[in-house]
């Protein structure tokens, strides 16, 4: 799945290493996903869908499932493991109730230049995405790697989860450019009214 980075820190995001973590830092720093627009935005974004996709048919219904997984994925990967936990169970029993639904069916064709390019084979169905999402999150918590590369981002109030991929694994931020220059910034203005 393509996935793009934002440049301002209140767009929508695409950097913390998986797409399902993606989906639950839709919450901050406020909702990201409180229109239909937003969702398509955010979909299209996330690579879930070739850009170009038609996504007009996608009703008020979508937010709430999207937000829905969002929310029991939170759960789950934010949660230490705790056996007998009732919270956690639901959480994962509907995680893995959407999983069942296959994603969106790829196909190649020519594009305009006659490079291959993807498209999907008809619009995608909301429990297609969902299922997409689900899978991922499921394969994220179930790779011992990727779960174990898992960080809360240092930021100051950032909630942001995402996979530490750098080398040595001491990445500190969801973003260098956002909560990394906070902090750089937020360090020089210490400094300098010490220097005073």
């Amino acid at each position: 799945m393509a996935m793009g980075t934002a440049t301002g820190p209140y767009e929508l995001r695409f950097d913390t290493g998986r797409i399902c973590l993606d989906l639950i830092a839709t919450t901050h720093p406020a909702e990201r996903l409180d229109s239909l627009d937003a969702l398509r935005a955010w979909i299209t974004g996330s690579g879930l869908v070739p850009s170009g996709t038609p996504l007009a048919h996608a009703d008020p219904s979508w937010l709430n499932g999207f937000r829905e997984l969002r929310g029991e994925t939170a759960r789950l990967v934010r949660a230490r493991p705790v056996p007998g936990s009732r919270t956690r169970e639901l959480a994962l029993a509907r995680v893995n109730e959407l999983a069942l639904a296959a994603p969106p069916a790829p196909r190649a064709v020519p594009g305009r230049d006659g490079a291959l390019v993807r498209e999907l084979t008809g619009p995608p169905r909301c429990a297609a995405l969902l299922g997409a999402l689900a899978r991922d999150a499921v394969e994220l918590l179930t790779d011992p790697v990727a779960r174990a590369g898992l960080r809360q981002c240092a930021g100051d109030n950032c909630p942001i989860v995402y996979v530490d991929t750098s080398r040595g694994r001491r990445r500190r931020w969801c973003s260098s450019e956002i909560c990394g220059n906070r902090e750089r910034v937020a360090r020089h203005r210490r400094r300098a009214a010490l220097a005073r």
